[in-house]
């Protein structure tokens, strides 16, 4: 079954949307999406990797035509490995996710240099919360948090390379010019925001 989808004009996270119903309601072997925005293109692309399709893309025009044919390999079940005993501490620590919300570049309301150094340290000092920290997201301003030139871009970097989720919002990106620029994190879209608010035990707002 194949299945194409327009979703030109449409705001974030339709496309994204529209993509997961289709994928779930009739699990096609092939699905074509049509975006017209570089923030869709790459949340629509990840979705459909995340749901086993291998993901091309065209562009025509201003137009994106994103490809998702089905990888059956995916589907195989995995061999079961023999599971290790967990002590009384990392069962407690099992399910434990933090998420920490960030919606803009500062820590604070006043002093913007101020806000961009009480930020800095903010970020810095997030690997104190452990093995719980699972997830930054970032929207509105915080996503220049995430590209190039801003001095919070190496810490969120070592926070990646440790284990650490981080999404920036690929609308918020869009609205600043900054698709380009961005160096950390994975674009997302709202639906990926309130999936991950729902999955948290713990949500930090700063």
């Amino acid at each position: 079954m194949s299945v194409k989808i327009d979703c030109k004009g449409l705001p974030c996270p339709q496309p994204v949307l529209k993509c997961k119903n289709a994928i779930e309601s009739e699990n096609p072997a092939k699905i074509k999406i049509i975006v017209d925005n570089e923030a869709a293109k790459e949340n629509v692309s990840r979705f459909m990797g995340t749901k086993g399709y291998e993901v091309s893309v065209k562009e025509k025009g201003d137009l994106f035509v994103v490809k998702g044919k089905k990888d059956v390999t995916s589907e195989s079940p995995a061999e079961c490995e023999v599971c290790n005993v967990m002590s009384d501490e990392e069962l407690s620590n099992v399910g434990s996710k933090t998420l920490v919300f960030l919606n803009s570049e500062f820590l604070g309301s006043g002093d913007d240099e101020l806000g961009a150094g009480l930020m800095f340290n903010f970020i810095s000092t997030l690997p104190e919360l452990g093995d719980s920290l699972w997830r930054i997201i970032m929207v509105n301003s915080a996503v220049k948090l995430a590209t190039e030139g801003n001095k919070c871009l190496e810490k969120l970097q070592e926070l990646e390379k440790s284990g650490v989720s981080l999404l920036v919002c690929g609308t918020c990106l869009d609205h600043f010019k900054l698709l380009d620029k961005k160096q950390v994190g994975e674009t997302t879209n709202m639906l990926d925001v309130v999936t991950s608010l729902q999955l948290a035990t713990k949500v930090i707002k700063a």
